[in-house]
């Protein structure tokens, strides 16, 4: 079976390597197609085209990885059960299981790429693609968007109605303590400022109102220097920032977040779990493919492989409506994101019953 470990490995990855390549070439001429009358608009370095479009490759083989890894099973499974090789091998002695184990070897090869590209590359495409978008295609203005809100601390609340990310400048600042829905302190400013010496924010024509059991203290002033919880990268973070950051950062944007007390560190740890569980969608897809395409059928190939798209979307669709349950406010997130691998691990285990002895 060594050889014919070997052949099954070889001819596994190249087909994913092929599948992988087609489908990101196909889907980034569309993507060229469509957004060309908006390069020749905007004046886009054609350097800068290649480098968005290499970005939104590796972007596109983290996305398609479910449905590529599932055509090559099938397909190189497919192609043994027509040439009767599979009845063969197992008429020979060899278990379904040994059979199984170089395309589940193919498969771990893959998902350890995979857990690398996400935890590591990917995100630095991902920030790539996000920059080339505000640069020359949305054309981000110098400004943030307006009426800012974030958490700075378990009790405070920060609120700007405007940053401007060239001068580090904010106008509308207020700082609110609420501890049990009672208001304890409000700090309001006509401007804030970065100091980047100091390290800490300028407030001018600040008011501080501070509340008490037996009255409110009122204190104005004309500067005041302050240190909070947030930077000026805080205010211009993209709407996908927790994909653009490596794993580590991640984990470390996950401890400052938590010890603010955010509320959206949720979106951050949710994209932690996503990236240790998709390397083993790899896994349970090749054991289901397998499954499904090793019986010889008279039709050929082509129905496993037309149903081997529809459970790969099916798998996709799944994952992303598993995801928003989990952002939206899941008691068990994990287990949420989980869902996709544990259903068509499941799946995989009911089929097996069915497999040709």
């Amino acid at each position: 079976m060594k050889i014919l470990d070997k052949l099954i490995i070889k001819e596994f990855l190249k087909t994913y390597f092929f599948v992988v390549v087609m489908l990101i070439l196909i889907v980034l001429v569309l993507d060229f197609t469509e957004k060309n009358d908006a390069y020749i608009r905007n004046d886009v370095p054609a350097m800068e085209i290649l480098k968005y479009m290499g970005n939104y490759g590796l972007y596109l083989n983290n996305l398609l990885t479910p449905i590529t890894v599932f055509i090559a099973v099938i397909f190189i499974t497919s192609k043994m059960a027509g040439r009767t090789e599979i009845i063969a091998i197992l008429s020979s002695g060899v278990s379904f299981m040994r059979l199984l184990r170089p395309f589940l070897f193919a498969a771990a090869m893959i998902g350890a790429v995979s857990f690398l590209l996400n935890g590591w590359v990917l995100p630095v495409a991902t920030a790539g693609v996000t920059q080339f978008r505000i640069t020359y295609l949305d054309k981000g203005q110098a400004s943030t968007d307006p009426n800012i809100h974030i958490k700075v601390g378990p009790d405070a609340y920060a609120y700007l109605k405007r940053f401007y990310k060239f001068s580090n400048t904010g106008y509308d600042f207020t700082l609110e303590e609420i501890r049990d829905g009672q208001l304890l302190s409000k700090l309001s400013s006509d401007r804030i400022q970065w100091d980047t010496t100091k390290n800490v924010w300028r407030l001018e024509n600040w008011r501080l109102r501070k509340i008490h059991e037996k009255g409110e203290e009122y204190t104005v002033g004309s500067e005041l220097d302050t240190i909070l919880s947030i930077t000026p990268a805080d205010f211009d973070l993209p709407v996908n920032h927790h994909e653009t950051l490596k794993l580590p950062e991640l984990s470390k944007q996950i401890k400052i977040l938590e010890e603010r007390g955010a509320d959206n560190v949720s979106f951050y740890r949710i994209e932690r779990y996503v990236r240790f569980m998709s390397p083993f969608a790899a896994l349970i897809l090749t054991f289901i493919g397998v499954i499904m395409s090793a019986r010889k059928t008279r039709g050929g190939s082509g129905f496993q492989i037309a149903m081997g798209f529809l459970l790969a979307f099916f798998y996709i669709l799944m994952f992303i409506l598993s995801r928003t349950f989990a952002e939206n406010g899941s008691s068990f997130p994990i287990l949420a994101v989980w869902i996709p691998n544990i259903v068509f691990a499941l799946t995989g285990l009911v089929l097996y019953k069915t497999v040709p002895r």
